[in-house]
């Protein structure tokens, strides 16, 4: 059978959202992935590697972060969806888990078996999805941002893969240097993968790369972080 779309919508702090659901529903049970966009929100962008990932087996929500009907349009309209959002990392963290929970009820999906993966506000919906406490098995995050919450972390008990641009002004060495001590400290098993020409939003393919190699799409990058993640998870989920 065809993989199908299904609107979810959801309640949470904020809300309602309203969530897409991604998978084949004749595949019977499968792990579930969260899927986390990027600062612009849920769009067709997203819903096709979301297809992508149920290609491989999985079954996925696009997640609504930011409420139903609020998708950036411009870049000021997302930046100011996104501060809104990130004023208050309790109450993101609290919508990240009502979206893990909502995961978790799509027909088909293993309980057990859930991941996420973000890219850029994405990326960093991950690591507080896992700095949260998230019963899930694995997080990806596609040149994310990489500051913690201004409190403390419940215990992480995801492995968690970061694929990072290493010219991603968003992220400069001391940041990426102080998420792996943070990780480290709090027992994760983690890996980053570092890559070198590349800078943030390296997976846009609509958005072309900047002279100095620090933002936009970066195909060779592109390509291998997606294998990555594709190795990655065939690990965990084996």
């Amino acid at each position: 059978m065809p993989l199908e779309r299904h609107i979810v919508v959801h309640d949470g702090p904020g809300g309602p959202f309203e969530s897409t659901a991604v998978y084949d529903p004749a595949a019977g049970t499968q792990p579930g992935i969260l899927l986390f966009p990027n600062f612009m929100g849920a769009k067709e962008w997203d819903f096709a590697k979301a297809e992508q990932l149920a290609a491989l087996g999985y079954k996925v929500l696009v997640v609504d972060y930011y409420g139903q009907g609020k998708r950036g349009t411009s870049m000021e309209t997302a930046g100011a969806l996104m501060n809104e959002l990130v004023a208050d990392r309790a109450v993101m963290r609290d919508r990240l888990l009502e979206a893990l929970s909502e995961l978790r009820k799509l027909p088909g999906v293993d309980p057990a078996r859930c991941g996420a993966i973000g890219f850029c506000l994405g990326g960093k919906c991950v690591l507080d999805l896992a700095r949260g406490g998230a019963d899930i098995v694995a997080g990806v995050s596609f040149h994310g941002v990489y500051d913690a919450p201004p409190f403390p972390n419940a215990p992480i008990k995801s492995k968690l893969l970061i694929l990072h641009g290493w010219n991603d002004p968003l992220c400069p060495p001391d940041a990426t240097v102080a998420l792996g001590h943070e990780l480290t400290q709090a027992g994760v098993d983690w890996q980053l993968i570092a890559y070198s020409k590349t800078g943030h939003a390296f997976t846009n393919d609509p958005m072309p790369i900047d002279a100095e190699e620090t933002f936009g799409f970066q195909p060779d990058t592109n390509r291998r972080s997606w294998k990555a993640m594709v190795d990655f998870f065939a690990e965990v989920f084996a």
